[in-house]
């Protein structure tokens, strides 16, 4: 009979477990980031990406300086721990991917060549 129960403990445990890494980490980008791409022809470039969940799904945009959408994040995706997506720039179409690095910070690359690092923009609270 202890067998069966510490047998079920175990199970219910794993379960919950699974449950909690089964998560998205997408979520962990939810928010505003910085995000300075190192090394492009035209020099290092600063971005700001926000991603957001609407009805249940993440969806994200590039801000300008002044904080106005100037791109959609398109074909949002994750392997892993990386988030992958896409957006047009100065005519081009160019792809990414973030990894986190700690609780605010994250490094990846642009198109495969570019490397980029991203900080959270925290929101002050009101």
């Amino acid at each position: 009979m202890k067998f069966t129960k510490l047998m079920f403990a175990f199970v219910v445990c794993m379960a919950l477990f699974l449950s909690v890494s089964a998560q998205s980490n997408v979520d962990y980008f939810l928010g505003k980031w910085n995000v300075l791409i190192l090394g492009t022809p035209q020099g290092d470039a600063k971005v700001t990406f926000k991603f957001e969940k609407i009805d249940g799904k993440i969806q994200g945009s590039v801000l300008d300086s002044t904080a106005k959408e100037i791109s959609k994040i398109t074909n949002i995706s994750e392997k892993d721990k990386t988030i992958l997506g896409g957006f047009s720039a100065s005519g081009y179409d160019l792809t990414f991917e973030l990894t986190p690095v700690d609780q605010d910070n994250a490094k990846g690359n642009v198109m495969g060549m570019f490397d980029a690092k991203a900080t959270r923009i925290k929101e002050e609270k009101k």
